[in-house]
């Protein structure tokens, strides 16, 4: 299970918001290259998860340069982003740059053949995101909340190609309450595909918690305000998954 430190990007800086409120941004970095180099290289992370916060609003890269300059950096790393990719020639425009993986997330609800036509052309490259609130999914940067069950989704999911699901539960994110465990394995469950946990981790026992279940099909978890905030520590985490399930592929 691979412990996966998040970079959101607003304004060209590093930041992290309470459950997804663009006005409750806090400023960590200046530089998120550098916040690269700190969970690659100081903390031995094998994959990063960046998303490209007011792409997300805006339906389009709005902090590409930033993505692109990090990818740049480490071209041999694993990278997944999501925020506004839409289109076609923005999953080319990522996959050139040098990220390993796009997370599509309002196109899997509103755009349900584009899913199907990256899968055709970019196959082994397309993760979804399924962001949820109470269950439902979220759409729009999650400003707004469909009647769409996330379970539901994850199991239309299952026969496109999709490599994974990102696995957001709002009400739990950047808020360091402790990961739905339960909702995230019974996604697991209804996908039929690898999940990546995210929202909510704190400290280890939320890692702990996940490996526990991880041969439900739990991939990794994507981990931001805790690692931000010096509650858990990326290389200890890591550490820790490997002692227990055994050192796992990473690409």
């Amino acid at each position: 299970m691979l412990i996966i430190p998040a970079i959101d990007l607003k304004g060209g800086k590093c930041v992290r918001l309470r459950q997804g409120r663009m006005e409750e941004a806090t400023v960590y970095s200046d530089n998120p290259v550098d916040v690269a180099r700190h969970w690659v290289e100081d903390q031995c992370a094998r994959r990063l998860h960046l998303v490209d916060l007011e792409g997300a609003f805006a339906g389009r890269p709005v902090n590409g340069n930033v993505v692109r300059a990090i990818a740049h950096e480490f071209p041999e790393l694993p990278i997944q982003v999501g925020g506004g990719i839409r289109d076609l020639a923005t999953i080319e425009y990522y996959l050139e740059a040098g990220v390993r993986y796009v997370i599509l997330g309002t196109a899997a609800v509103k755009n349900p053949t584009l899913v199907e036509e990256a899968c055709l052309h970019y196959r082994g490259h397309v993760l979804v995101g399924i962001d949820a609130r109470d269950g439902r999914v979220a759409v729009e940067g999650w400003a707004e909340v469909s009647e769409l069950p996330a379970a539901e989704l994850a199991r239309r999911l299952a026969d496109v190609g999709v490599s994974a699901v990102v696995y957001t539960d709002i009400g739990r994110d950047g808020m360091l309450s402790g990961v739905n465990v339960d909702a995230t394995v019974a996604l697991a469950r209804a996908a039929r595909l690898p999940v990546i946990a995210s929202g909510g981790v704190r400290t280890l026992a939320d890692i702990e918690a996940l490996c526990a279940v991880a041969r439900e099909g739990i991939l990794g978890v994507v981990v931001g305000r805790a690692i931000y905030e010096g509650t858990l520590n990326v290389r200890e985490a890591q550490e820790y998954c490997d002692r227990v399930l055994g050192l796992y592929e990473t690409g």
